[in-house]
């Protein structure tokens, strides 16, 4: 069944989670008998979550003419024939007042009638509750036939946790194995004097695994008699500045041998500059500072250069490369390309957010825990610009969540630790509260189903 993207301004982008089949329409009948049947209407609205009845209807209000749906066969007739193109951009229209959220354009919304007789559309994703224009024709339809409450099924993250479960359940039995390859060591050095080489430490090694697991396969017996042997001779290893700076360099990649040694000589710098206080040298002392401020980026100067590498086009790759060989914390550089990236930008930060994507997905890509340093960064650069960004927090959030830039988890985290801190009742977390009450209650709906 062909598919589209649920909404029209969402029709190019080929990452978009919401979609939709494609409208099927068949004529039947002749003369004044005539009739447009919509022959997938039922898949179509199931993808809408709204009564077909209410689609059906809505094409015969705004086409002036009889319109019925057949609740036992599933089938919808519109009297008179109709083009599949004229339908489909009803449908569209139908899309925009009764389903798409108003604040933030999600079709994950609930059709709610209040005690005024008044239709109101609740966002499951930013929390917005949007007033519909009830002088529609088919707002009267919707008043005499509600919506059913129903527990719709939110199931979109069910692949993503039964991943995350199945790796637990690796690492667990990775944690058995090792267990037990220690065990058999530790069988073999207690029946093996320290007199023995260590070759007939391999043969014990290998004969007893042949014994107790004969499940392992040789490759498993060959690196583990290597583990052996490196823990014999690793008393060996020359642990000079000289020997490790070789070892980096030989295993390392270019840009992450330099960012190392950079942190070692620090290290070496400060020790002397140390040195020269307890001697009482002033002189000494000025020279150290003059190069610490020399090594050492002010945070505003790094948010300048990463925007000017921003205005020339770089990619996300070379952008992160640069910023690795700056001798500055993980946070600051985290909060220097969020700033950089949506400074200046008053509103509209979900769609700009977006569009910028590339970059944050490949900073938090880059080690565990970076998750966390880009929400510590949105949190900042929100509360620095109360007017604009601060509103928009739970829009932010939301749109990184859909691209897998973060995952619930660490969102609930972040936000947990939030409230425990000494700024519990700061806006941001009334902001983003809508969006974490979402986050639990579809994992909880999941977990009951």
């Amino acid at each position: 069944m062909a598919l589209q993207n649920i909404g029209a301004a969402n029709s190019d982008d080929a990452f978009y989670r919401y979609k939709m089949p494609r409208m099927i329409t068949k004529i039947e009948g002749r003369g004044n008998g005539i009739k447009t049947n919509v022959v997938n209407m039922v898949d179509i609205a199931k993808a809408l979550a709204r009564p077909a009845a209410y689609t059906t209807k809505y094409f015969g209000c705004e086409l002036g003419a009889q319109s019925k749906f057949d609740e036992k066969t599933g089938t919808s007739h519109v009297n008179g024939a109709h083009d599949t193109a004229k339908l489909a951009g009803l449908l569209e229209n139908f899309i925009k007042k009764y389903v798409q959220c108003y604040g933030c354009g999600n079709p994950e919304t609930e059709i709610l009638i209040t005690k005024n007789q008044m239709i109101q559309l609740k966002c499951a994703a930013c929390g917005f509750l949007s007033d519909v224009d009830m002088r529609d024709k088919l707002t009267t339809f919707i008043v005499k036939n509600p919506p059913e409450n129903k527990k719709g099924s939110k199931d979109k993250k069910a692949m993503r946790r039964a991943e995350k479960e199945r790796l637990k359940q690796g690492e667990a039995a990775d944690e058995e194995l090792k267990k037990v390859k220690k065990e058999v060591k530790k069988k073999v050095s207690s029946k093996d004097g320290p007199t023995k080489s260590t070759s007939s430490k391999k043969k014990a090694n290998s004969s007893d695994e042949e014994r107790t697991s004969p499940t392992h396969s040789h490759i498993d017996e060959e690196e583990e008699a290597h583990d052996e042997d490196d823990d014999d001779v690793q008393w060996l290893a020359d642990t000079s500045a000289e020997a490790a700076r070789q070892r980096i360099q030989e295993q390392l990649s270019a840009v992450t041998a330099d960012m190392v040694m950079l942190s070692t000589n620090e290290t070496e710098e400060k020790k002397k500059a140390g040195s020269k206080a307890d001697n009482g040298s002033e002189n000494g002392n000025k020279a150290h500072n003059g190069s610490e401020n020399g090594n050492s980026t002010n945070y505003t100067t790094l948010v300048g250069e990463v925007k000017a590498y921003l205005k020339k086009g770089v990619s996300a790759k070379e952008l992160l490369s640069h910023l690795a060989t700056i001798s500055v914390s993980a946070q600051e550089k985290m909060s220097a390309l969020f700033e950089a990236l949506f400074d200046g930008i008053e509103k509209g930060f979900a769609k700009e957010t977006i569009k910028r994507k590339s970059y944050l997905a490949a900073a938090v890509a880059e080690e565990e825990g970076s998750q966390l340093l880009l929400l510590h960064a949105i949190e900042e650069f929100s509360c620095k610009s109360a007017s604009s960004a601060l509103k928009e927090v739970a829009l932010i959030l939301k749109t990184l969540y859909d691209a897998d830039v973060l995952d619930e988890d660490n969102i609930v985290q972040w936000y947990q630790k939030g409230l425990k801190g000494d700024d519990k009742n700061s806006v941001i977390w009334k902001n983003v509260k809508p969006f974490i009450e979402w986050l639990q209650t579809a994992e909880s709906e999941t977990e009951e189903e």
